[in-house]
Parts: C-alpha cells; structure tokens; sequence
C-alpha cells in the first residue's frame, strides 16, 4: 500500500525539495502550508517536475479546528514537519511570535496527530540546538545550549517530542539536526527564494552574482579559524531531503525516538564558499568585511557518521554542485517565484 505523506511547510525551501524526492520515491504527499514565507507556486512547479499531483492545504498549524479536519479528511500514514520560523534575528527581536509559532504551533499539530491516531513523524530541527560548540565536530551526543529564541523554539520541540514518545510507544519519531542546506534543485524550477536581503550566505552570494545586491557582507574576519571567517557546513538540499526518505524508512522498525545530523562533516568559511563560488560559476563576488554578528560561532560542522551506520544515509554533492544550481536557479528566477 503506498504510503500517504503529511509535509507541513510544503511550499517553503526545504518542504518544495522534500515534496519533489518523497513523489519521485512513489509516496502520496498532501502539504499544509499558510504561505506565510512560502509561495504555492512552488508546488506547482513540484508537479510540473514530477508529473504527480499534491493535495495542497492552506491553513495555519496553530489552528485545531484546521488540523483536525485535515486529519479526518483523509488517511495519512506519516508526518514530516517542516513549518516553522527560522530567522535568527527575528526570533531575537520577535521571541513570542517564535514560540507561538513554532512550539505552540507543533503542540497543536501532534494533539491532531494523536487524535488521528497517526504517530509518525520526521521532525526539521536544527544544529542550533547546540549553541556555541565546545567540540568539533559536533556529534549527536554533544551538549544542547541553544543560545537565541529560534535554537531554543527547536530545542524545546526536541523535548517535547521525546516526553511524547516516553508517554505513548506507539509514537516513532525521526529529529533531524540540519546543519546549513544551500543549492537548488538542477532543474532550476525550484530553489530558496527568501523575503527582503537574505539572512544565510548562499542566497546573499548568488543575489550579489545576478546584480541584485552591490556587493556580499562578510560578518568578521578576526575569528579564530584559519582565514578569520566563520567556517559552517554547508549542504546540498537535495541530499538533505533524501535524509528524510530515509528517516521514514527508519521509522518502520519502531525505533521510538532517533536523533541524527544532517550534515556533510566538512566545514567551509565565508571566503571559502566567495572562492569556490567563483571557480564553480565564473562569478567573481564583491565583498566587504562587516562587524561581526551577535551569537555567530566561530564554527561549527557535524559528525554524521550516525545517520551513514543507521539510516544508509550521506550527503553526495559537493560545494560545486550547491554553488552552480544556487546560480542556476537564481539566473532563471532573478524575481524568485
């Protein structure tokens, strides 16, 4: 029987790649999203993609009435729960609208689940649970001090879904710690398209790269890392996504809760990725160096040797590859979707 897949933030980033692989692996994908930061355009080009239909839901995760139904309307097998805030500044400056959202929000969506009886879930977390690592690299067993609003709203669901699962044994549930997704999908029919000047690094470059924006902000040049900027890993999104086919083929052996990071264990600074941006696309990306930002740690990348030993999973593209389809798909929609 072909499973039927829940995707909360369907339309978003990460939720639109998702849809994509989950389609092209046979499953059927029903999305809920309320376009907050997300356009329904990108599941329109999913389907262009994949030749498959998505029955899309636009409603609000904070809405019991909405969850419900959506859960009486039909069967839903699994939940993969990627509706959320994530943009560090505003949780600084806006924390109850990220608690209110994203922790009260996912409270609403698994009182649905239970009352639908449906206890799968792949959870979107975050390598910001782990705040300002004291190790390198950072492994699942690692101190969780998440260190602004956004980490601690995904560290807080972190708990709470394992006090779930330690209620109830019927509850399975997949917490995936992304380190930092970049790229596009090759096609070029999909990518990030964020509101405003972007937060994270990749869309800033390739912004800079089409003329969008005069030149790129790197945040300090005096960390103690070898060229002075801060080093992160950076993934593929589609790898990313594949990790969440293979999350919830993990889900069918009952493991309870499962923790694993998504990451590709090498870690590039900010001029790493200007410098391997331009031997990638020919681009040559101005910049400057800016004061740093508040809370950036000098580095941090992920050991994922648990999610390769336990869920067959690892990341395969390269910077070249995250750098060229960012580009593709930034030079194909200079004005997002």
């Amino acid at each position: 029987m072909t499973r039927r897949i829940l995707v909360t933030g369907g339309a978003g980033y990460i939720g639109s790649h998702a849809c994509v692989e989950l389609l092209e692996a046979g499953f059927e994908v029903s999305v809920v999203d309320n376009l907050s930061n997300s356009k329904a355009e990108a599941l329109r080009r999913v389907e262009k993609l994949t030749g498959r239909n998505i029955a899309f839901h636009q409603a609000d995760i904070r809405d019991a009435t909405a969850m419900e139904e959506l859960f009486q309307s039909k069967r839903i097998d699994a939940v993969i729960h990627f509706a959320g805030l994530k943009a560090v500044g505003e949780s600084v400056k806006k924390p109850l609208l990220y608690y209110s959202n994203n922790v009260a929000g996912t409270c609403t969506l698994l009182n649905a689940m239970a009352c639908a009886g449906v206890k799968d879930l792949v959870f979107s977390s975050s390598c910001t649970v782990y705040g300002q690592p004291k190790s390198l690299p950072i492994r699942e067993d690692c101190a969780l001090e998440a260190v602004n609003p956004y980490g601690q709203t995904k560290l807080t669901i972190e708990f709470m879904l394992k006090d779930l699962a330690a209620s109830d044994g019927d509850w399975n549930i997949s917490i995936l710690r992304y380190f930092n997704p970049v790229g596009a999908h090759p096609s070029g029919l999909i990518g990030e398209d964020p509101l405003g000047v972007p937060d994270n690094l990749m869309p800033y470059i390739t912004k800079v790269a089409v003329g969008e924006l005069d030149e790129l902000s790197v945040w300090g040049n005096d960390y103690d890392t070898p060229d002075g900027t801060c080093i992160r890993d950076y993934i593929h999104v589609v790898d990313l996504v594949r990790g969440h086919i293979c999350a919830l083929a993990g889900l069918e052996n009952n493991p309870g809760v499962i923790t694993h990071n998504l990451g590709t264990g090498t870690g590039y600074s900010v001029l790493d990725v200007i410098k391997g941006f331009s031997k990638a696309t020919g681009e040559s990306i101005p910049y400057r160096i800016a004061p740093r930002r508040k809370g950036d740690a000098p580095a941090v990348y992920a050991d994922p040797t648990r999610a390769e030993q336990e869920l067959g999973w690892r990341a395969e593209r390269d910077l070249e590859d995250m750098c060229a389809d960012a580009l593709r798909w930034q030079r194909e929609n200079p004005k997002g979707y």
